[in-house]
């Protein structure tokens, strides 16, 4: 009976986490990439689809499969059960990505909280992707939402 772990306090873990970079990445942004993309997405805007548009960007939603791999940062603690649930993305463009840009990508932990419904108490561990291009533009916000049973 001694293994059993002291519950751990959420807004102590918000107090600690939030705001804690832990992640960076950089990505290539490839024509076939954001073509494949926009098109997957049933996107029919030539701004999108055509290379050969004058004003060809990456789809809203591209920078959402951009993942370096670390979900959440070392030593962050096990709060909830399992791996947790992908709860939804929350995407903000700030400026056009265009072909030949490259990303770079700061995680930090935005958020930490709980809700109580149906299904019982879930705690909810929210993400942040920020992406710049080359020049610190910042171009792209992702808040990702990770679900865990409390």
């Amino acid at each position: 009976m001694g293994n059993a772990e002291a519950p751990v306090e959420l807004g102590a873990v918000r107090d600690r986490w939030v705001g804690v970079e832990f992640d960076w990445a950089s990505f290539d942004m490839r024509v076939e990439d954001m073509v494949a993309w926009a098109k997957a997405c049933g996107e029919q805007d030539p701004r999108f689809t055509d290379p050969d548009h004058t004003d060809f960007q990456a789809h809203p939603g591209f920078t959402t499969h951009c993942m370096s791999g670390r979900v959440l940062p070392d030593d962050f603690p096990q709060i909830g059960g399992g791996f947790g649930i992908d709860g939804g993305k929350n995407v903000q463009v700030h400026a056009p990505i265009r072909a030949g840009d490259t990303l770079h990508a700061t995680t930090t932990i935005a958020d930490v909280f709980d809700k109580t419904g149906r299904s019982g108490t879930m705690i909810f561990i929210v993400q942040r992707m920020e992406f710049r291009n080359d020049e610190g533009e910042l171009v792209s916000t992702v808040d990702w939402k990770m679900i865990k049973k409390a």
